[in-house]
């Protein structure tokens, strides 16, 4: 029998901001004047449409914005929005859980639509034991502004399946927290799903399949 994992969401019930944010920050932070306007403008765009359309399809063209910034740039923009924003803005509430699963024994995951360098510096502080996130795709240690495949959006099925084999987890045993419709599969999965201040739609599901719901302070 497999050991008891802890699947967590980073945007919703850890950072209320989603991951379009950070594009839009790193955009807003670029190297010159004109590369900023231009790039925080159509990451910043990206956002209302976040609301019309699923996650990864906004956080695709969010980050699309910043193609042709080096490497090295979108490394250093990250862990300054990572320390900036995401860390002090993390909800009392998601990290109380966190810490009780970590108690509880369980192995402990992140999970983000935003991009592994952000991600990282986060679950670093958070000290989980893995980190599963988006991959900006380089070429000629400049980004393409792409996303590389597979895309962390609706987290389930193999992907998730492959995780819990890679760490020996049960995942009848795991728990996972989540806060938005698009989470419904994460939680679906696991034997004790739960919505962290969810949205309308999640609340509904919560409320129908009786999920615990677990309130923002």
């Amino acid at each position: 029998m497999g050991r008891p994992g802890a699947f967590f969401r980073l945007e919703g019930p850890l950072d209320a901001r989603p991951s379009v944010s950070a594009a839009a920050w790193m955009g807003g932070n670029a190297q010159h004047l004109g590369e900023r306007a231009l790039r925080f403008g159509a990451a910043f765009a990206a956002g209302p449409l976040a609301l019309a359309m699923d996650g990864p399809t906004a956080g695709r063209m969010a980050w699309a914005a910043l193609r042709g910034t080096s490497e090295d740039r979108i490394r250093v923009l990250s862990e300054e929005y990572a320390e900036e924003k995401s860390i002090p803005g993390l909800r009392p509430v998601g990290v109380d859980l966190l810490e009780q699963c970590r108690r509880d024994g369980c192995f402990l995951v992140l999970v983000s639509e935003n991009v592994v360098d952000v991600a990282t510096v986060v679950g670093r502080h958070l000290r989980v034991d893995h980190v599963l996130a988006n991959h900006l795709e380089y070429r000629n240690g400049r980004t393409t502004g792409r996303l590389v495949d597979p895309v962390v959006g609706r987290l389930g099925g193999d992907r998730l399946r492959a995780v819990a084999e890679q760490y020996d987890l049960d995942l009848a045993r795991s728990r996972a927290y989540g806060a938005t419709a698009d989470d419904q599969l994460l939680l679906a999965a696991v034997g004790l799903p739960c919505a962290v201040a969810p949205d309308r739609a999640l609340r509904r599901v919560a409320r129908d399949l009786d999920w615990p719901v677990v309130e923002d302070r």
